[in-house]
This record gives structure tokens, C-alpha cells and sequence, in this order.
């Protein structure tokens, strides 16, 4: 693995950055996480598009333009030969003072790693998954708006591990006022009576890439897709459900809260999107 750090290339066991870092000390950066399907970037354009809106709202200059930033994520790839794999594209506030004021940084750093990702076992995309509702809310925009896809995940990984001490692989995450949000990881979707529907962004809910891919191959499919907010009950009572997202793709869920979805085995419209989903991603 050859990993890309401000213009250089190291080695995985030499890729380091400083512990004055302010992404390591108090999460101030920002990321992306990119897929590579049958040696193509998936939606880079779109990505990084959301990577600069982030880092726009965080106030964080990247010392790079945008045509730059391709070009090297490009380069990264090609450099550790990827056909399929993942990218996980990180810039980080950079090395400054141990207060927690921004400003002491210099300049940003760039990081680029191309590997792999396996977020679930295979089998749970035939027979799919069960998910809990975490105790936890989702953060919200008057504290934090989480469209901006930041390094501070705490809250998320605090609902995982949640999730894993009920012996489940995701949590639904709710809004304070009881509106469902996202999972730890993934946007969530339900299908009731032939209609696709996902929480608004306005609900505390990631702008997923891969969210917005699906919603497209729905309508081109002849769904009607709706952003509309959610609760409990939806998710309880749908027909279908399933997750999306860069590291999951698409993978039904057929139990919430111990309550069966549907028939309780991934749904008619959950495996026709799926299919078009990795038909299109490998054309």
C-alpha cells in the first residue's frame, strides 16, 4: 500500500502524520470515503464536491484546487493498482498548538489511502440484516449539521457500539424530536406499497452519494421516491427496508427492534434496485 500524504507517497508502516495534528487531537477535518468498481472512481466529481462544501462550512482552505485533488486521487489509485477497492480521502485541520483554537494551524494536510472494504458478510446481503434504534439521538444542526462529513464521529461510533452489544451490525439513529435520522453508517430507506421513501436531509441525515445514486435508478425504474420525514412506526410497519452507503452499497434489513419487515426476507423492490445498483456501478 502506498500512501499518499501531501504530495508524498510512503509506505503503510511509514505513513504518519504529527500527534499535534488537530484531526488527531480534537476531530477538525474532514472525509470521504470513495469506491473503485471495475477500475473506475465512483462518482468522484460528486464526492469531492461534498468534501469542498465541508470543508467550506468548517472554514478548513484544502491547499489544493479541486482539478488537482482529482488528479492526485487518480494518481493514488493507479500507483496501488486497484481495480475494485476503496479510497478514504482525509484532509485534517494539520498540525498546530495543543489548544483547541483552529487557527493555530499552519496548513491542512491531504491524505489518500486506496485499500479494501468489507462492511458486511456476503450472506447477510441474500438474507439481510437486523438493526436496533439506539438509545442515542442524532446531533442536530442548531449543535451540529452533519452534512458536513467530518472526522468527529463519536456519536455515530457510540450507537455502534450499542448496536454490537445487542448483537446487531447497525442503529437506527433518531432525531430529538423522534424523526429517524440515518444508521451509524448508512442512509436508510423503506418501501411501502410500491413507494420508496428516505428521511429528509433536514432530519440530521447524511447527503449520501450512494443515497442519491439509488434514489435515481428508482425513478428510472418507475418508483416514486419521496424525502419525507420518518418514525419509528414507518420502519416498524414497511414493506421493505433496506441501507445505503459507500462502504455497505445496498443491504436489506428484515428486522427492526425485533419486528419482522415484510415477510422477513429481503424485499421484491430491495433485490430489483440491487441488481440495477451493481449493473450500473460495473458498466
Amino acid at each position: 500500500m502506498q500512501v499518499y500524504i501531501d504530495g508524498k507517497y510512503y509506505e503503510k508502516e511509514n505513513a504518519k502524520v504529527s500527534v499535534l495534528d488537530h484531526g488527531f487531537l480534537y476531530g477538525d477535518g474532514i472525509f470521504e470515503g470513495i469506491r473503485i468498481y471495475s477500475g473506475k472512481i465512483f462518482k468522484l466529481k460528486e464526492h469531492l464536491d461534498r468534501l469542498y462544501k465541508s470543508a467550506k462550512a468548517l472554514m478548513l482552505e484544502i491547499p489544493l484546487t479541486q482539478d488537482e485533488l482529482k488528479k492526485d486521487v487518480e494518481d493514488a489509485v493507479k500507483r496501488n493498482q486497484k481495480t475494485n477497492g476503496y479510497i478514504r480521502l482525509v484532509v485534517s485541520r494539520g498540525e498546530g498548538d495543543l489548544g483547541v483554537n483552529p487557527f493555530s494551524c499552519k496548513k491542512a494536510s491531504v491524505i489518500i489511502i486506496v485499500g479494501d472494504i468489507q462492511l458486511y458478510p456476503e450472506k447477510f446481503y441474500a438474507e439481510g440484516i437486523p438493526v436496533i434504534t439506539s438509545s442515542l439521538r442524532r446531533i442536530s444542526p442548531d449543535c451540529f449539521d452533519v452534512r458536513i462529513k467530518s472526522l468527529n464521529y463519536l456519536n455515530n461510533a457510540l450507537a455502534k457500539i450499542e448496536a454490537a452489544q445487542a448483537e446487531c451490525m447497525e442503529a437506527v439513529m433518531l432525531t430529538r424530536e423522534g424523526y429517524v435520522a440515518e444508521c451509524t453508517g448508512d442512509n436508510i430507506f423503506t418501501v411501502s406499497n410500491g413507494v420508496l421513501y428516505t428521511p429528509c436531509l433536514t432530519d440530521s441525515a447524511l447527503e449520501g452519494i450512494t443515497r442519491s445514486f439509488v434514489m435515481e435508478i428508482a425513478k428510472s425504474a418507475g418508483m416514486t421516491v419521496r424525502e419525507t420525514h420518518l418514525t419509528q412506526y414507518d420502519l416498524y410497519t414497511a414493506d421493505e427496508c433496506f441501507l445505503t452507503g459507500t462502504g455497505a452499497e445496498l443491504i436489506p434489513v428484515t428486522k427492526i427492534d425485533g419486528r419482522v419487515i415484510g415477510s422477513g426476507k429481503p424485499g421484491e423492490w430491495t433485490n430489483k434496485l440491487a441488481k440495477l445498483f451493481h449493473e450500473a456501478v460495473n458498466t
